[in-house]
């Protein structure tokens, strides 16, 4: 290989490879922890200690201090004890070195911050010889590009003190209490991205009243609301980076499909045959169409990037649960379909496309093939758009903040990959099918696969709102009868009137594709009755809404966490918790391979009393609650919003599913458990449970 190609090659490379690093990057972005925090407890003599807490600050970021009027904007660092037992505090926390204050320009105030590390201090008088602290803190900190959003971190500190009885009640054989020095790593330290599976909680140090008020262990002095302490590392898995592979390879397979659309796949033999009879030699020829793949790719990036630059993290993260958005969502894939059944082409204006041409021809090098790939693009936008804006759905609907970059990144390789392969391997061309009627059956199957994805998206809004327009039966029959024309069609039983008369003839790919959609077909039909077709249960609406179920109705769910706390204590059985929702994919794949298991369901049944709570209920509240979060207070409407609170305020968590096994009181025995489809797991889990609340 020659010189030019060499360097040709390397620039492409170089290129592709940055913006791979660049959405890396990007994706990683929302799991930093430039904080850690370190606590201990340290006697300065019999009876007299002190807490000190520890922060080690990432290189080139800085921590807010305590002193920041958190009206500015970022959240001022926050010490709270939320358990004394035992002891007394005196004084405020002082910390090790004054904080360095500075005009941000970011937040246009003068803020003060700690860099590297700082220790604060915080005095107290043991009033027992053995006493226990809780400390929550809440911080956020930002280097010049990123700020993380306020994180919390707990901690438990337990000691021992030489505590000076009066004489009258000494007791001869008493004891003596030696001086302790107990240290305790953090519990959690987990900034959360917004758009990301957790959240950290700062909420008030004590269950907001109108809260407490309604716990029916209220009047034993049990706080159900009392947020857990766990054992080792406070957080359940976190799946965000297997989400986004997952959001990669789904648009990856979108993009091979947009190729075979006869808005593209043409477009190759052409492209290429284009390049090779330009260059002066063939590593000119590889080079141009590596550089004509690398900015397919820039660009589709480019509009992932937009799109959550429009949308922002918080609104991406909405749309999961959001009827309004989901009913846009369902008319679109609707729309969709029906522009790849024939009854009209989604364009964008002709003159958009010419513009970019005639720009191609004037401009020369790198920028003249950079808009001969933007041509191609709003070319072909036609076939592709109805199958990008699928997948950007799909994307933004999973609510992680890089989910449209990374989708567009996996669709726009697959479109850019045969250019470059064709480029390098020109013979490959003489193989590839030719282009022909088998493109408008490709585009018809896509039409019927949008029909049926686009009644997912109308199932969320029918279920957060309790309308019970498209319960179980009815999204199974709507389905049955779109995959029973699916295979009617492929089998030429019939066409649309766009496409001409339906073709008798058959091929053998077109036959055994017909077979699958007839077979699943078949495979749906039992659901009608109630089974709990587990290969779909991550799309179809859970079981409770079948009206008519003749496999049974599986083990009982209370809705309400103090009705359900208080039956499980009046039945002296452990309680499971499960933190679901209505527009989660992923539990709805939990309860059909998990939950569902004969064993799993048995064990549950026998042993627990399991509270199952929908964070994105849309039922009102009788009245509205107000609750401190993060410093400011927010006002709770929906059953939804209260138990998205309890999950935040108690378990620091906001990932669904979520699983707790908690005792009578509200202790945590097990858990978390989130994602994951290991029975095994699953079930060493509950036993878990089943054996601490046996202690």
């Amino acid at each position: 290989m020659n010189t030019n190609l060499t360097e040709n090659m390397r620039k492409s490379l170089s290129i592709f490879l940055t913006l791979i690093l660049f959405c890396a990057g990007l994706a990683s972005a929302q799991i930093m922890t430039p904080v850690r925090w370190n606590a201990k407890v340290e006697m300065t003599d019999d009876n007299h200690g002190a807490v000190v807490l520890t922060a080690t600050i990432g290189n080139g970021w800085h921590m807010y201090s305590n002193e920041v009027d958190p009206d500015l904007g970022p959240q001022p660092l926050e010490i709270n004890f939320p358990k004394l037992d035992g002891v007394t505090l005196d004084g405020k926390p002082v910390p090790s070195k004054a904080a360095h204050k500075e005009h941000d320009d970011m937040f246009d105030a003068e803020l003060s911050w700690w860099t590297k590390s700082v220790t604060l201090t915080q005095k107290f008088t043991a009033t027992k010889p053995e006493f226990g602290i809780d400390v929550a803190l809440v911080y956020s900190a930002c280097n010049d590009q990123n700020c993380i959003p306020p994180a919390r971190s707990n901690f438990s500190l337990s000691g021992t003190a030489k505590i000076t009885a009066p004489k009258a009640e000494e007791k001869k054989d008493e004891p003596k209490a030696a001086e302790s020095q107990t240290e305790t790593t953090e519990a959690t330290d987990q900034p959360t991205a917004e758009g990301a599976d957790t959240l950290t909680s700062d909420s008030v140090a004590a269950t907001p009243d109108s809260i407490a008020a309604t716990t029916p262990a209220a009047a034993k002095g049990t706080d159900l609301w009392a947020p857990v302490t766990y054992e080792d590392g406070g957080q359940a898995d976190d799946f965000s980076t297997t989400s986004l592979w997952y959001i990669f390879f789904t648009c990856f397979l979108g993009g091979l499909v947009a190729l075979f659309t006869p808005c593209v796949w043409p477009m190759i033999p052409m492209t290429v045959s284009f390049f090779l009879k330009k260059g002066k030699d063939r590593s000119k020829s590889i080079a141009d169409a590596c550089i004509y793949g690398v900015s397919i790719i820039v660009i589709y990036v480019a509009l992932g990037l937009i799109i959550t630059g429009i949308f922002g993290a918080s609104s991406l993260n909405a749309l999961s649960t959001s009827a309004t958005c989901n009913i846009i969502f369902f008319l679109l894939l609707v729309v969709f379909a029906i522009s790849f059944f024939g009854a009209f082409d989604i364009k964008l204006p002709a003159s958009w496309s010419n513009k970019m041409d005639a720009t191609a021809e004037r401009t020369t090098g790198l920028l003249s093939i950079f808009f001969m790939a933007f041509t191609l693009t709003l070319v072909s936008f036609s076939c592709t758009g109805p199958i990008i804006g699928t997948l950007l759905v799909e994307a933004a609907s999973m609510g992680n903040l890089w989910g449209p970059a990374i989708g567009m990144l996996g669709f726009s390789s697959a479109l850019a990959l045969p250019f470059m392969l064709f480029a390098m391997f020109p013979t490959m061309l003489q193989a590839a099918p030719r282009s022909g009627g088998w493109m408008n059956t490709l585009k018809v199957v896509l039409g019927f696969v949008e029909l049926a994805l686009s009644l997912k998206f109308l199932s969320v809004a029918d279920l957060a709102y309790g309308w019970h327009l498209l319960d179980r039966e009815a999204f199974l029959a709507l389905w049955i009868v779109i995959f029973l024309l699916l295979g009617l069609y492929l089998l030429g039983k019939f066409n649309f009137s766009h496409y001409g008369p339906a073709d008798s003839s058959v091929g053998v790919f077109r036959f055994f594709l017909a077979l699958a959609s007839l077979s699943f077909t078949v495979y749906l039909i039992p659901g009608l009755w109630g089974a709990p077709l587990k290969g779909v249960s991550a799309f179809v609406p859970p079981l409770f809404t079948q009206d008519f179920n003749l496999y049974g109705n599986g083990f009982k769910e209370y809705d309400d966490y103090e009705e359900g706390m208080k039956a499980a204590a009046e039945s002296g059985k452990p309680v499971l918790i499960d933190f679901s929702g209505f527009g989660c994919v992923n539990c709805r794949k939990m309860e059909g391979a998990v939950l569902d298991e004969a064993n799993v369901k048995a064990m549950i049944e026998d042993n627990f009393v399991v509270i199952k709570l929908m964070v994105d209920e849309k039922k009102a509240l009788p009245e509205p609650i107000k609750v401190t979060e993060f410093g400011k207070e927010i006002t709770l409407y929906t059953y939804g919003d209260r138990w998205s609170y309890l999950q935040r305020y108690k378990f620091n968590a906001n990932a669904q599913p979520y699983y707790v096994i908690l005792n009578n009181e509200g202790e945590l025995l097990s858990g978390p458990f989130s994602y994951d489809e290991n029975i095994p797991r699953f079930s060493a889990f509950l036993e878990k449970g089943i054996k601490g609340y046996a202690k």
